[in-house]
């Protein structure tokens, strides 16, 4: 690439107007012949404001070689910062390579900061082994009840994701002593069962079930 051409794709990436930053990641994702650019877009990743511009950074990283990108994004995992974490495991689950899986740690899916953890979540059902689906949902599901409705939605999805491989540890987690558990654990197995079904209607459920206590749940679940 022309050095002068490669110094205004750096600087409009690091543009006020974020309409021009996006027009930059596009350019670098449109034509990706200078690997010199995915450190830039990583680091942009890190800080960038704007959704969609995220967005179209994780894009223009797929566009190169797997072998350049991946190291580098994994990298950002152990960074400091909340948001060069969560990107770099969204980016990570777009590239769908699954060696980098032992990179997924419980550390990460249990990550203080919620949109960390939930591009974990989301990150892990796509990159999980199949033999290591069962100690994910076990790793998953003992985080029922957490946050807020967007966080405990993500979660269900994550762990309805992993299919039928969820249902023992649900069946614990149905016998929590924890009523907000509970709650999240029988929103979860409804929504597995149909999926089809809103969540917001799956809680309204579930508060009912919960509501008759730990030892009735199962019986009013198999009655439903």
């Amino acid at each position: 690439m022309n050095p002068t051409h490669y110094a205004r794709l750096v600087e409009a990436l690091a543009a006020a107007d974020s309409s021009t930053r996006l027009q930059a990641a596009l350019a670098v994702g449109t034509h990706p012949d200078d690997p010199g650019l995915v450190d830039v877009l990583v680091a942009r990743c890190a800080i960038e404001p704007d959704f969609f511009v995220r967005d179209m950074l994780t894009w223009a990283l797929i566009r190169f070689p797997t072998a350049i990108t991946v190291p580098k994004v994994v990298a950002e995992l152990q960074s400091e910062h909340a948001q060069a974490r969560s990107q770099a495991l969204h980016t990570l689950s777009k590239i769908g390579d699954r060696t980098v899986w032992p990179a997924i740690t419980r550390s990460l899916l249990r990550d203080g900061d919620d949109e960390v953890a939930r591009s974990a979540w989301r990150a892990a059902v796509v990159l999980v082994p199949d033999g290591e689906k069962a100690a994910l949902a076990s790793d998953l599901t003992a985080q029922l009840g957490r946050g807020d409705r967007n966080v405990q939605l993500s979660l269900s999805r994550a762990l309805i994701a992993l299919g039928t491989v969820i249902e023992p540890a649900l069946e614990t987690a149905l016998t929590s002593a924890d009523p907000v558990v509970r709650a999240h654990a029988a929103v979860t197995e409804r929504l597995l069962r149909d999926p089809d079904a809103g969540f917001d209607q799956a809680v309204e459920e579930a508060k009912r079930i919960v509501a008759l206590g730990p030892e009735r749940t199962r019986e009013a679940e198999a009655a439903c």
